[in-house]
């Protein structure tokens, strides 16, 4: 299914559903009159940090609500929206606002992929970006898109200015993992945690953006994704929802799985690394749903539940957890040292099989 233009690229959206109570925290600091000079927005991949981020980078560089804003005296604003008419909003759209930086990894030099790290350089010229007078007068702003990317080295320049923050300067880093970033850079920032959407809210998300998807499709792809619509749309790229439905399908004739339907599903997807990581995903969390009990209101495909509760009956949570484990283990070698996609899925489903079959 062919995506639409995007207008919910994190630069350009306008609009933010489902983090009201995290705007909420942001604006009756800022209205307090005692700004954080440095914020950690914190949640799972998908969930809109990003667009987050670059929504209180627009409020900030286009005055944060004027003259009757909270550090400018008044009862300040009650919403982070900015009119898209103003020329802050259209300056950060075109990557043009002399007050606003943004790190992210860089892309490759084939522009197929980003590279694994923010470089340190790049980190370290964002002190003297934030020791600058603003160039119109108000605020600098720094997004880190995503404080997970960095490197000891970029962690530790990062650090530094945190410690040293200039007057009139915000700090704004992403993160889907903070328990990994280093204690002393946590314990400098306040925490803004954002939380997966609720279901039909990605159901709406996605409709708007699709609006030829079926609304049983949309929430099949919502449950799959689990409060991402990140992860939805990138569902919806990869046929998610079809391989998903064609996974169970497979896993409904266990105890005795149909071994040519396998080998069928296997070449279909074995040959396409983005499927194969679809299908790897995708069957992870259907043991984890599994394991825990997952009920008929979750389902993405009728009986679905039930095959579940079935066959975590015939293996055992011990037996279950072990697949677990050794299906995330094959996954990761095929990963890192390209092993035949193909025959590790074969692998991976035959020894589901083999734990749930009658003795």
């Amino acid at each position: 299914m062919a995506l639409a233009p995007d207008p919910t690229e994190p630069r350009h959206a306008t609009e933010l559903i489902g983090h009201e109570t995290a705007e909420k925290q942001f604006l009756d600091a800022w209205n307090s009159g005692r700004l954080a000079h440095a914020w950690l927005i914190a949640g799972p991949r998908g969930i809109g940090k990003a667009t987050f981020a670059y929504r209180i980078a627009r409020f900030i560089l286009a005055g944060g609500g004027g003259d009757s804003g909270g550090l400018f005296g008044g009862g300040g604003p009650e919403s982070l929206v900015v009119s898209g008419d103003h020329p802050a909003v259209r300056r950060i759209a075109a990557n043009g606002h002399p007050d606003l930086r943004v790190l992210e990894r860089n892309w490759s030099a084939d522009g197929k992929k980003r590279q694994s790290e923010i470089p340190v350089d790049e980190v370290r010229r964002i002190g003297g970006f934030l020791a600058l007078t603003p160039a119109e007068g108000g605020w600098r702003v720094v997004i880190i898109d995503a404080a997970d990317e960095l490197n000891r080295s970029g962690a530790n320049a990062i650090l530094k200015l945190l410690e040293e923050p200039p007057r009139n300067a915000l700090i704004l880093m992403i993160s889907h993992s903070p328990d990994r970033l280093l204690p002393t850079i946590r314990s400098r920032c306040r925490r803004l945690m954002l939380r997966p959407l609720a279901e039909d809210v990605v159901v709406t998300l996605l409709r708007r953006r699709l609006p030829e998807m079926s609304e049983a499709d949309a929430l099949g792809v919502a449950r799959i994704a689990e409060g991402s619509i990140g992860r939805a749309l990138d569902l919806v790229e990869g046929e998610g929802l079809s391989l998903y439905r064609s996974m169970i399908e497979l896993l409904g004739g266990l105890p005795r799985m149909d071994v040519n339907a396998l080998h069928s599903f296997a070449d279909k997807v074995g040959g396409d690394e983005e499927k194969s990581r679809t299908v790897e995903n995708l069957f992870l969390r259907w043991l984890a749903v599994t394991a825990g009990r997952g009920n008929a209101a979750s389902e993405v495909v009728a009986g679905e539940a039930a095959l579940g509760q079935r066959l975590l009956a015939s293996a055992g949570k011990d037996r279950w957890l072990e697949l677990w484990d050794k299906a995330v283990h094959g996954f990761e070698r095929a990963e890192a040292v390209n092993l035949d996609r193909k025959q590790v899925l074969l692998n991976t489903f035959l020894s589901l099989e083999r734990a749930i079959r009658p003795s």
